[in-house]
């Protein structure tokens, strides 16, 4: 092995692999996603946010979600979306928002799971909501 091919090797990051626990599977995955927008559509804040954008059948939005959340957990590929354009869309939204979603994803899968498979699922939303929030609303301070 040359010294730039074990360079190359320790840089390039690790695959993550799917979350194989006992009771996480697409059927536990739709019970989580179901759970949380039925509570986040009577949430005062996000739920009339959430009526606006989706009006009608939810059933579209709600399998959409569960093919995101087996893509990241399961690592299934389902998913084919993009969720930073579908996010910058949303000009009501605040940064504020991000915390009363995760505080209810979180409080929905400590819930729904056992500690250990919760937390997999909450590290995830915490990663999510954190690239969200720098899409749409970081910006460099203009330096002039």
């Amino acid at each position: 092995m040359t010294m730039k091919s074990s360079l190359v090797d320790h840089v390039r990051p690790v695959a993550e692999k799917p979350l194989n626990h006992a009771g996480v599977d697409r059927a536990s995955i739709v019970g989580l996603v179901r759970e949380f927008y039925a509570r986040l559509r009577r949430n005062e804040r996000l739920g009339p946010i959430f009526a606006r954008e989706i009006t009608g059948d939810w059933e579209p939005h709600l399998e959409k979600m569960t093919d995101f959340w087996c893509s990241v957990v399961l690592k299934t590929g389902d998913y084919h979306g993009r969720p930073v354009p579908a996010h910058l869309k949303l000009k009501d939204v605040t940064e504020a928002d991000f915390d009363i979603w995760l505080a209810m994803f979180s409080q929905t899968a400590a819930e729904l799971f056992a500690p250990e498979v919760a937390s997999v699922f909450v590290d995830w939303a915490k990663r999510i909501a954190t690239s969200l929030k720098l899409a749409m609303f970081f910006r460099l301070a203009d330096q002039r």
